[in-house]
Order: structure tokens, then sequence, then C-alpha cells
């Protein structure tokens, strides 16, 4: 198993939820934590441990994001007139690898990540291999034509685990992919449910 498969599955088991949703997470045999601890008895989980575990969930989320790059994330989304909690799950919307990901080029975050880092997408006609590169509205996203027959790729389209979004338009035979707009909250089909109020409030206190 890859270093990148294992950690997806321990952030499910921490989690206690599955939060891509795929049906070989652990949890869904599982539903306990990881650990000789992990069957006890839960206690009640303080305001702060509630705001940790909300924002811990959402950074896994998009492929398990490091702090910095979470926290940079939440900065611009305060920064930003409106809800701070609308703006930051656009924000993360907006990323390429998400956007990869919503299109359904690829089968998980942690793959679309890597499938950015390796180049195989050009945004506008122009190759980007940074994950995190945020995507206006009207950018086209595609795979390039020489990274198409990837099983990873061909797999992945066919697959009817997930559906598409209302905000990200897909052409399949051609493999790309039209970012309409940041989304909503209430638009994410995020399998499990995101507080990203709860994660607000961890920065602020």
């Amino acid at each position: 198993m890859s270093k990148r498969h294992s950690a997806k599955y321990k952030i499910d088991r921490r989690m206690g939820e599955n939060l891509w949703g795929r049906p070989k997470s652990p949890v869904n045999s599982r539903s306990y934590g990881p650990g000789q601890h992990g069957q006890r008895r839960k206690s009640k989980v303080s305001d702060f441990g509630l705001q940790l575990r909300a924002k811990q969930k959402l950074k896994g989320y998009y492929g398990n994001l490091t702090e910095k790059q979470f926290s940079r994330t939440y900065e611009e989304a305060a920064r930003r007139k409106g809800n701070t909690s609308e703006n930051l799950i656009g924000l993360l919307e907006s990323r390429l690898d998400a956007i990869v990901y919503r299109a359904k080029f690829v089968p998980t975050p942690f793959a679309a990540r890597q499938f950015v880092n390796h180049g195989h997408v050009t945004v506008n006609g122009k190759r980007v291999n940074i994950p995190s590169y945020r995507c206006k509205a009207g950018d086209v996203i595609q795979v390039r034509e020489k990274s198409r027959n990837m099983a990873l790729v061909l797999e992945s389209v066919a697959s009817n685990e997930r559906d598409f979004c209302e905000y990200v338009t897909v052409d399949t035979k051609a493999l790309s992919a039209t970012f309409v707009r940041a989304p909503e909250l209430s638009e994410v089909p995020y399998p499990v449910k995101m507080e990203p109020n709860l994660v607000v409030e961890f920065y602020a206190s």
C-alpha cells in the first residue's frame, strides 16, 4: 500500500467517517478509531475539540493539506467580504486539484494532487503543475493529450461512484472541464457533514 493510500485510510479511521464516500473505506467495516483504545466509549468533546475536529476533517478531505496551506486559505477567506465560512469553501473548491477531482479525471483528492504535480493538466492551454493554483470563473482545465489514455483517468471517468456538480461543467470526451464559479457550501457534494463555521471559530478563538 502506498504512503498516499495509507494516509487516506488513516484519516478515515481517525475521524470515524467515510470522508470521500468510497466503498473501500475501512470505516465501512470498522466504525471505531484505530489503536488499542479505539473502541473505548467516547467521552464528551469540548467546544475546542469540536472545532479542531471540524478543521482536521475539512483539511483532510482536500488531500490532507498542510497546516500552513490551510491557515493561509482561511486568512484569505477572512480578508474577503461576505461570510468567511462560505468564502473558505469557495477558495478550497477553486484549487486546481479540487477541480480535477470534481471533474472525475482522477478517483481521489490525493490522486488529483499527484496528477497535477506530475504535469498532466493544462489551464487555458498552459501546463500548470501547482495543485493549489487558484482557478477563476471561466478557466478551462484539460487533461494533456499524452495523459488521456492513463488507466487511472479512464477508470475514474467511467466510474459511477460520484456525480458531477453544477459549478464545474465537464466534457468527458475531450477530458476538459470549465470552472463556472466558486460554489456555496450547500452545493458541494461532501459525503459527510462539513462545518466550516466551526473552523472559523477555531481560528478566531
